[in-house]
């Protein structure tokens, strides 16, 4: 599994948060909630749905599966004069990222982000950066489907 290399620049996102952990991963709750209020978001600047994590620095050299963090149900956005009530704001900041296209289920994800982490990352000469981890989920996303596409963004950086 060969990722692309991109730098973004920052991103303007609506949507919604919940602090979690992966013990207690409660993503499902988050996207019930965001998915039927979404529609009103009226400056969207693509069809696409952002699913975002922010991790503490140490969250994964210090790794336990109830260390918290922070997911996001969001959108990108031209602009925040339109926020929905119940929704929230923040802005992507842009930087370097690896882009892995992953294949298939929630189990699988899991696979995948593990061999990221643990056997791409260690020998790629990059380190994991402090900023937000994404997947974007584009039109062949189909969630919990043994054929469902969504790409899976790392931040990182030049060791």
């Amino acid at each position: 599994m060969t990722p692309r290399i991109e730098t973004i620049n920052e991103k303007k996102l609506v949507g919604m948060h919940l602090t979690m952990s992966f013990a207690n991963y409660t993503v499902h709750q988050l996207w019930q909630t965001f998915m039927p209020t979404c529609k009103e978001i009226t400056n969207r600047l693509t069809n696409e749905l952002i699913s975002m994590a922010i991790y503490k620095p140490d969250h994964f050299a210090a790794f336990k599966p109830t260390n918290e963090f922070v997911r996001w149900a969001a959108v990108e956005v031209s602009d925040f004069e339109h926020v929905p009530t119940g929704m929230e704001t923040i802005v992507l900041p842009g930087g370097l990222y690896a882009v892995f296209l992953h294949k298939g289920d929630a189990e699988a994800f899991a696979k995948t982000f593990r061999y990221i982490l643990t056997t791409w990352l260690p020998t790629s000469g990059y380190s994991l950066d402090n900023r937000p981890h994404i997947e974007v989920l584009g039109e062949k996303y189909k969630n919990n489907d043994p054929d469902s596409e969504e790409e899976i963004w790392i931040p990182i950086k030049l060791q």
